[in-house]
């Protein structure tokens, strides 16, 4: 798996497989964020509960992709806080804008709130920051409604292309008559555009006040929105009256088309996805191929492992819970199962988990050839004990990279950061030595460049092969086509192959650290200060250390972090950091600056933990018959298998841990 890849401890270690068959490799995400989910609109309560479905078992293995997180371990034995930042767990601003950029519209986001305090400021309602060209109509959408969520108070305009950022003077007028509490809720009110949702004003026993309040929203938003008073019980339990806004009808039915789904635009369901021997972007496929809606429109947390019964929480939008009902059945025949079904308020993000729980099954157990011990079952006992204790090297598992492929996934993102275009599509097309419908297609566009009769040979659940081809089909298989052809799929899915590379480099850097300095911090390493702050930038959360705290012994090894390449991380200043631009030069990037603007791919980078721990250890040996544990010491002669469980922190790979505790690659 990783051949020249460092182990962390010393024990012997022992042999055997994984993955016989799916049920032997279980992956389940640990505490969903619900809460991120739940629709609370009480006229959709009932629904909801009705529409829940028996959810998975309570417990299940893999590793999640969110990109990295920094740790601050204080004991060896206990799994450490988690700083997330960068690549998938970057927040919305950060990701689209850069964090150099998202800081500079921090703080004038700061110095306009500031100067609306002050009374006489002529000059507050005229300030304006740019954002700089925005080509993209997608990419502006998504400016406009992160701007919007921030900062209640700023508004975003187009002109020519530019994004200009300035203060919202329907805000600072609304801040006038009510506090900036129910101004800043109202606004994320009126930007969610929840149909049916409602909002209310505090309890107010001015009418003369109350007027005017009504007054100011009939006149900057009578046209979307109406308001009434209404009797309710103040805080003194006495009667009292409030103002709620509601959106008017006729504003949700300009939304509908002739077909009357489309009323259903911002529907969010949420949903528990089980797979069995399914990549999680290939099932997203063949959802999205079943029920008429794009791979993009599907939101999850993290990439969970093909060769594995997986459960994992799902949204997708466009989807009412009772369409989803539907597909479910013929979903089952392709190895997917859906539970849980229930309305949503929003989409979720990657790395937005609290990480994995893993049930997995270790079968044909026996001695590694240079070990002359007969006891095996305390070779297990060694190995488990001591892996509980110190942990193991955070690498990036197989899955990352398309474990088994003749092309890998960093191969293509490393073609695309040096804007490789008609090579990334070629490797992309690349086919396995597999004689079906798939690989004889992709051995057709290699041999033809022909788009057009390759789409037609594809199955209809290859989504992503197909958006490609078309624009291939329409723009030709050259520089400019195959840039066209990128941009046709998700982003999500662009930046995957980069995140790739990026990985691929990690690991490297991580074995090269480890090779020279062992498992010592020394001067020059990276360590990551635990801050409460959430004002201190990542990148001031991350400590060089010094040659004094190198000698008084200051610092964890498991407090050490690594950069993952990108264009706003600094680097070891130490041999270690001069090994990346080393190693960047290898693979002409030494003048990449980690944005391709053709692609609207902007890499920021994150620093990730060389070490990590394993949480809820537990394992035992069971016998050829089923449920009965294995006590004895000789096993040598005993169909027996290794049963172990665990949870693993967000981004931490399975097999990585298990290469540690059996001393093999898998």
């Amino acid at each position: 798996m990783l051949p020249s890849f460092s182990y962390l401890t010393e024990h012997i270690g022992f042999r055997g497989t994984i993955k016989n068959s799916p049920s032997d490799f279980v992956v389940t995400e640990i505490e969903v964020p619900e809460h991120f989910l739940r629709d609370t609109r009480p006229e959709l309560l009932q629904e909801t509960s009705e529409s829940a479905a028996p959810g998975p078992p309570e417990h299940d293995p893999n590793q999640a992709e969110g990109c990295c997180a920094a740790s601050h371990g204080k004991k060896e034995h206990e799994g450490a806080p988690e700083l997330k930042l960068g690549l998938e767990e970057a927040s919305a601003l950060d990701s689209l804008l850069g964090e150099p950029m998202s800081e500079l519209l921090n703080k004038f986001a700061c110095d306009l709130k500031d100067a609306w305090r002050l009374e006489n400021n002529a000059g507050a309602g005229t300030r304006e920051f740019s954002l700089g060209p925005r080509l993209n109509k997608k990419i502006r959408a998504d400016l406009h409604s992160a701007v919007r969520q921030k900062f209640p108070f700023l508004v975003t305009v187009t002109k020519d292309n530019e994004m200009i950022v300035k203060g919202n003077a329907d805000y600072r007028e609304l801040c006038q008559l009510v506090t900036e509490k129910e101004t800043s809720d109202f606004f994320k009110f009126l930007d969610a555009k929840l149909e049916n949702s409602t909002f209310s004003f505090e309890p107010d026993g001015d009418k003369e006040h109350r007027k005017v309040v009504h007054h100011f929203i009939n006149r900057k938003f009578g046209k979307l929105l109406e308001t009434k008073s209404f009797t309710v019980t103040d805080v003194n339990d006495q009667p009292n009256m409030s103002i709620m806004v509601r959106f008017r009808e006729k504003s949700w039915s300009r939304k509908r088309s002739a077909g009357g789904f489309q009323r259903n635009q911002d529907v969010y369901t949420a949903f528990t996805l089980q797979k069995e021997n399914l990549e999680t972007l290939e099932a997203i496929g063949l959802l999205a191929a079943q029920l008429d809606v794009l791979p993009s429109d599907f939101s999850y947390t993290g990439i969970k492992d093909k060769k594995a019964i997986t459960y994992q929480p799902m949204v997708v939008k466009k989807v009412t819970p009772e369409r989803l009902k539907e597909v479910g059945s013929k979903m089952e025949k392709k190895g997917m199962r859906i539970h849980n079904i229930r309305l949503a308020h929003q989409h979720l993000r990657l790395g937005q988990l609290k990480g994995n729980h893993f049930d997995i099954v270790v079968r044909d157990l026996q001695h590694h050839s240079h070990d002359s011990s007969a006891d095996l079952k305390g070779r297990i006992s060694e190995a488990m004990e001591c892996v509980e204790t110190k942990g193991f090297v955070n690498y990036y598992g197989p899955q990352r990279f398309g474990q088994g492929q003749i092309v890998q996934t960093d191969q293509i993102g490393l073609a695309l950061l040096t804007e490789k275009m008609v090579k990334a599509v070629k490797l992309f097309f690349t086919p396995e030595d597999t004689d079906d419908p798939v690989n004889n297609a992709k051995r057709y566009f290699l041999q033809t460049e022909d788009a057009k009769g390759t789409l037609v040979m594809l199955p209809e659940f290859k989504v992503r092969e197909k958006m490609l081809l078309r624009a291939l089909n329409r723009y030709g298989v050259n520089h400019e086509g195959c840039t066209k052809g990128w941009l046709s799929i998700p982003h999500s899915l662009r930046i995957f192959y980069v995140h790739a590379y990026c990985s691929k480099i990690w690991n490297e850097a991580a074995s090269y650290r480890l090779k020279i300095y062992g498992s010592k911090v020394v001067e020059g390493d990276l360590v990551f200060l635990e801050e409460n702050d959430e004002s201190i930038s990542v990148n001031d959360k991350v400590h060089v250390v010094t040659a004094s705290e190198e000698s008084a012994n200051k610092y964890s090894m498991y407090q050490v972090v690594l950069p993952m390449v990108g264009h706003s991380i600094k680097y070891p200043s130490n041999k270690v950091g001069q090994w990346y631009h080393e190693r960047l030069s290898k693979d002409e990037l030494e003048m990449c600056k980690f944005r391709v603007s053709s692609l609207q791919l902007n890499i920021p980078g994150c620093y990730r933990p060389i070490l990590k721990n394993v949480q809820n250890l537990s394992y035992f040996l069971e016998g050829s018959e089923k449920g009965i544990k294995i006590e004895e010491n000789h096993l040598n002669d005993l169909n027996i298998s290794l049963h172990i469980s665990f949870d693993l922190d967000p981004s931490c790979y399975a097999t990585v841990c298990l290469r540690e505790i059996m001393k093999c690659d898998l």
